[in-house]
């Protein structure tokens, strides 16, 4: 558990209510849809010459934060010297794990394999290395340089150039350390809960897991539009609407109070739709009034999409996560005129007396329009990624959603492809990805539930992560030392902190087991921990009694010791672990370097005395660089960091 640590929070300035919730509902359009549909052209997959690639993520942008993309330029004039009728070589750098180096070029036996044969003077890989090594230009960067095996260049950082970069992200601040990606708008589509459906366990998965991708994106300057992809339309709503009509004959009797508990209403709506036949006419006529546009079904339908909204916005204020809410509703205007176009493509054909798009590689076809000439989810998808990309602009959309979506996803963006909205390859812009998450298990091995066999509401396993964190302070006697509001806030930012952490520090694509016990210990890979390391690293400067704001600007930072050395080189990976992560769409790599970093502080703080020691100004400058930089990846995991043991 907690044991004996206690945490203090910063101060929460007036402003930082702009990192809650904040909902706008779009209802109503200047221009119909399908005059937009008509006005606008598939620019973005047309315009073949705009198409950027995407194989590497980052631009050639000036990044001296990103070692990784800093040794590609200098690697790529030597590439070229050592290769010159090679025009298509890209430098292959990676961080070494060997004792060798620090980074590792491996072109040699990629360049062997295409020139031998051709009359190159090279007798083997191992002589390619060697050149490529010998045509590197001068650089501060390098220190040294070695070849091993068959023509694995190593690479030494000078350690003078790694505290001269660290420090100037120290006075220039963490941003200057983003990754420079060649996209500049994206969409992503989290969390969607069902209206008048409790958000269940389910839901902490892709709200916790966008919003860090979210996070990640608007780190690298991409504008990010969050979209909650709620589901606010269908049939469903018959029976909603006709329940309500039925208990409330007068609207103005119909609240948030009367209704009470949605979910609970939810199902005695249901039990009546399936057990009563006059019941489930009235509601199918209900579906049809609604979608008819008739005032008094759509103030009904607004009124129950208000009261879950209202629920919605509990968890996200809990959770500190941003949304724009987009819904079903929103999109399915465009639903005609987007199966005209494709319509007129020839992608759309008969099947059934349904309307389909045929996949190739797929044994089924993807439904449009249904025999009944209903629409459905792949409608208001293919409507949605068309809005998407030709009136928001957006150049990759991601959608979070759990991996049992994932062929319908593959689908609906194949569509897409044969449509021409997206490009053919994946490497290009514009792009969209489907971000597939697995289950939260109980500890029986099950899908995480209830006594009672229900699913988990997600309000309840936040408040209960918050009440167990505060018990631990109670118990430790912080109810006594603290204010009742710093109480709070310290056993959410723990509390709500671990949930997070325990889930994102897994592959997204794995199902893992959820236990408090582990999520809340103090020890090993979790939020606790991590929350206490950065404390300490706070404490550490706090007891120096320096300032180190004005130590920034007349310290100096050096790398001298092999801890202070191996500390700084982790901080230097950061640029290219975010882009690492972003590149295949995975915040468990961020929660990876972070709980490194925290073991390679361990290392340097147990073997280099910081205060009262003849380096203190260069090891205070290198614990705030460390606290700067967790603190970075606590932001972009969504985990508000505490300052004080």
């Amino acid at each position: 558990m907690i044991g004996s640590l206690t945490f203090l929070l910063a101060p929460v300035s007036s402003s930082s209510s702009s990192a809650f919730l904040s909902l706008h509902r779009l209802s109503c359009f200047h221009s119909s849809p399908s005059d937009i549909l008509r006005a606008t052209t598939r620019r973005l997959a047309l315009a073949a010459t705009k198409k950027r690639s995407i194989t590497s993520m980052a631009t050639e942008e000036e990044n001296a934060g990103n070692v990784k993309r800093e040794l590609e330029k200098v690697f790529d004039l030597a590439l070229k010297a050592t290769v010159p009728n090679e025009t298509d070589v890209r430098p292959q750098i990676a961080a070494c794990t060997a004792k060798f180096g620090d980074y590792q070029c491996n072109n040699a036996m990629g360049l062997w394999s295409k020139i031998k044969g051709k009359g190159t003077e090279f007798k083997g890989p191992q002589p390619v290395g060697q050149a490529i090594m010998k045509n590197l230009p001068p650089s501060e960067m390098i220190e040294s340089c070695s070849v091993a095996g068959p023509g694995f260049v190593n690479v030494v950082l000078s350690k003078n150039w790694m505290a001269k970069n660290i420090q100037k992200m120290l006075v220039d601040g963490i941003e200057t350390w983003a990754p420079k990606l060649r996209v500049k708008k994206a969409v992503v589509d989290f969390s969607s809960p069902n209206i008048a459906k409790e958000m269940h366990v389910g839901h902490l998965r892709s709200t916790i897991i966008g919003d860090s991708l979210a996070r990640m994106l608007e780190f690298s300057n991409v504008e990010v539009l969050r979209r909650n992809h709620v589901g606010d339309w269908g049939t469903q709503f018959g029976m909603l609407i006709e329940y309500l009509f039925e208990k409330f004959p007068n609207s103005e009797d119909a609240n948030e109070t009367a209704i009470g508990e949605l979910q609970e209403f939810y199902r005695r709506s249901k039990n009546r739709f399936d057990s009563d036949p006059a019941f489930k006419e009235r509601a199918q006529q209900a579906v049809v009034r609604l979608q008819s546009g008739e005032p008094k079904y759509h103030e009904a339908w607004a009124q129950i999409c208000e009261i879950s909204r209202k629920e919605f916005d509990k968890v996200y204020k809990c959770l500190r996560v941003d949304l724009e809410e987009k819904g079903e509703s929103f999109y399915n205007p465009y639903i005609p005129g987007v199966i005209d176009e494709l319509s007129k493509q020839g992608l759309v054909e008969e099947s059934q007396g349904a309307r389909v798009i045929f996949i190739e590689g797929v044994n089924i076809p993807l439904i449009i329009v249904k025999s009944d000439g209903g629409f459905n989810y792949a409608s208001t998808d293919l409507a949605a990624l068309w809005y998407r990309l030709n009136e928001e602009k957006a150049e990759w959309i991601i959608y979070v959603t759990d991996v049992g979506q994932q062929l319908h996803f593959d689908m609906v963006f194949s569509a897409a492809k044969r449509a021409g909205w997206l490009s053919a390859d994946d490497s290009t812009y514009p792009k969209a990805s489907h971000v597939g998450f697995g289950l939260v298990l109980g500890e029986d091995g099950k899908r995480l539930r209830t006594r009672f066999s229900e699913v988990v509401r997600l309000v309840d396993l936040l408040d209960e992560a918050k009440n167990r964190s505060k018990a631990v302070l109670i118990e430790r006697g912080k109810d006594k030392e603290w204010t009742e509001e710093e109480l709070e806030q310290t056993a959410e930012a723990v509390g709500y902190g671990a949930a997070k952490y325990f889930d994102l520090k897994n592959n997204r694509l794995t199902n893992y087991m959820f236990s408090f016990d582990q999520m809340l210990n103090d020890k090993g890979n979790t939020a606790v921990y991590l929350l206490y390391a950065h404390a300490r690293i706070c404490s550490i400067i706090r007891k120096s009694g320096k300032d180190i704001e004005e130590l920034k600007k007349t310290g100096s930072l050096v790398l001298d010791h092999a801890d202070e050395r191996a500390l700084g080189l982790h901080l230097l990976h950061f640029s290219e672990v975010i882009e690492e992560a972003l590149t295949n769409l995975l915040p468990n790599v961020v929660c990876e370097y972070l709980y490194n970093l925290s073991e390679y502080f361990t290392r340097f703080y147990s073997n280099c005395q910081v205060v009262g020691s003849a380096e203190e100004t260069s090891r205070l400058l290198l614990c705030e660089a460390t606290a700067t930089v967790m603190r970075k990846c606590f932001h972009l995991l969504g985990i508000v960091p505490v300052y004080k043991i």
